[in-house]
């Protein structure tokens, strides 16, 4: 069963990647930090490199040193979904996808500017217009992380519990 909900994750962030959507409003995220809280480590790793790699290759995109720093914060998205895993409530989970998104921000953008052709000049002037400019990206990010959060962590509790209840129960069976 979970190699098989592995699999859904990855076809998941894949379509979502390729499907049409706004800007940064993928599931990418929200799959790393569940695949953190709910497979083993072992299989919560591979989910997003897989889908980031497939992905990244049906688009085009060059593995370099800007897709590493992603790839990076995506694991740092399943290290935050394993911190979770067993202190699991819809306020920390809404904290652990803000957190994700915002550490994405944060070290994408930092590693955006030191690039050495950067958009940016390498100041503190550069720096801060970086961040400032990709502030609409961040704020799909962020509504797109916590969509696709609530989705997956609703969808799996809602699953969780109609699985508990029609559970044969061994009073159930005595005469």
């Amino acid at each position: 069963m979970r190699y098989g909900l592995a699999i859904g994750l990855i076809l998941l962030a894949v379509a979502g990647r390729l499907i049409p959507h706004p800007d940064n409003f993928t599931p990418i995220m929200a799959v790393a930090l569940f695949a953190g809280a709910t497979l083993l480590p072992r299989i919560a790793y591979v989910v997003p490199l897989a889908a980031l790699m497939v992905s990244d290759l049906l688009l085009g995109f060059p593995l370099d040193s800007m897709a590493l720093v992603v790839y990076g914060c995506l694991f740092a998205s399943v290290a935050i979904g394993q911190w979770l895993a067993k202190r699991r409530t819809w306020t920390r989970t809404g904290f652990a996808a803000v957190a994700g998104s915002s550490g994405f921000y944060l070290v994408t953008n930092f590693a955006g500017w030191l690039e050495p052709h950067s958009l940016y000049a390498h100041t503190m002037d550069g720096l801060l217009q970086g961040y400032v400019m990709a502030i609409p990206f961040f704020r799909n990010s962020l509504a797109g992380d916590l969509f696709w959060t609530a989705l997956l962590f609703g969808l799996y509790e809602v699953g969780y519990s109609w699985l508990k209840s029609s559970r044969v129960k061994p009073t159930q069976l005595a005469p």
